[in-house]
């Protein structure tokens, strides 16, 4: 008995998030920073005596083939990446879907690794973030970009170059040990208690780009900017700054799209400002999902945050991205 355990790591967009979409970068090129963190996306995929396809996620599914399986990414993946006997694949995650942390993108490479493993062939972080930018993006055209698998397969902070031509540039970024201690105190994520579709904010992003709306496209000029100042003062060690930054880029974030923002949202973010908060953002595409807030005074947050309800997640970075090992 063979099972394949994989997983790949959630993250958040730390400035620039949106310009990876390609009907903006595929034109003006784009630009981010984000962290993978120590939540997953887990994957089992047992690969010895099945007679039929066995996909457990939210839902169960059993079935005869390939073809017949419901699940898009798991039918669209399985078609291409595997040629072997029928297999069950289980995944589990730390968080919901639909809180912004890249969930999708993160199940599509956890998928890929363990498959990989399971043909008994590695798999390069890039080509392992590309293959699952094709499955989410050319066959499913889902309104997505490349930064949730390309963090997922890289893992670490990092800032990530989208050239024109759909090629990626990866910059890992070497953190002070000092930077980074304070970063690990002082950014606080918070659940909204709202989870969310990115697919309508993102649809309408990517429309409003490709008609060439203008105000869309000097929103994420602006964010793009922002996304390289946010690396530049990570780089520096300067975090008051770039905190200062994140509140810009959230009220720069906040016009890009009907429903980026509700009442609950901006509740919480006037509260946590009151407490000592510089700056803070959704992270993901908008209207719900987790809060990323840079504290002055953790304690005071937390206590602020949870009287209004708002659990907090606890969270470290991680750097080891994707991965895969065999239990038999």
């Amino acid at each position: 008995m063979s099972v394949i355990f994989s997983r790949a790591p959630l993250r958040i967009s730390l400035g620039g998030g949106g310009t990876d979409l390609p009907s903006y970068y595929c034109h003006e090129g784009g630009f981010l920073v984000a962290g993978a963190i120590d939540k997953y996306i887990y994957m089992l995929i047992h690969t010895a005596f099945q007679r039929r396809y066995k996909m457990k996620y939210s839902e169960t599914e059993d079935v005869d083939d390939i073809a017949s399986i419901n699940h898009p990414i798991l039918r669209e993946t399985l078609s291409r990446h595997w040629r072997g006997n029928p297999l069950e694949v289980a995944s589990v995650a730390d968080v919901p879907a639909g809180t912004g942390m890249g969930s999708s993108g993160a199940f599509t490479v956890a998928l890929l690794k363990g498959l990989a493993h399971a043909r008994r062939t590695s798999i390069a972080q890039g080509a392992l973030a590309e293959a699952a930018c094709e499955i989410e993006i050319d066959v499913l055209k889902e309104p997505c970009g490349k930064q949730d698998p390309y963090v997922a397969a890289h893992g670490g902070i990092c800032a990530y170059s989208f050239a024109p031509d759909g090629t990626v540039s990866v910059e890992p970024l070497e953190l002070a040990p000092e930077t980074l201690r304070r970063l690990r105190e002082q950014l606080l994520l918070f659940y909204t208690g709202e989870a969310r579709s990115a697919s309508t904010i993102l649809t309408d992003q990517d429309e409003r780009t490709k008609t060439g709306d203008a105000e869309m496209l000097e929103n994420l000029r602006k964010t793009r900017d922002m996304g390289r100042q946010s690396r530049d003062l990570l780089v520096q060690g300067d975090l008051f700054a770039y905190a200062e930054l994140m509140h810009e880029h959230w009220m720069n974030k906040r016009q890009r799209s009907p429903g980026m923002a509700n009442d609950r949202i901006d509740n919480l973010y006037t509260l946590a400002r009151r407490s000592g908060v510089v700056g803070g953002k959704l992270v993901g595409a908008g209207g719900g999902g987790f809060l990323l807030l840079y504290a002055r005074n953790p304690a005071d947050t937390r206590q602020a945050m949870a009287a209004a309800g708002a659990t907090e997640l606890p969270f470290d970075f991680e750097f080891i991205g994707a991965y895969s090992t065999e239990y038999t």
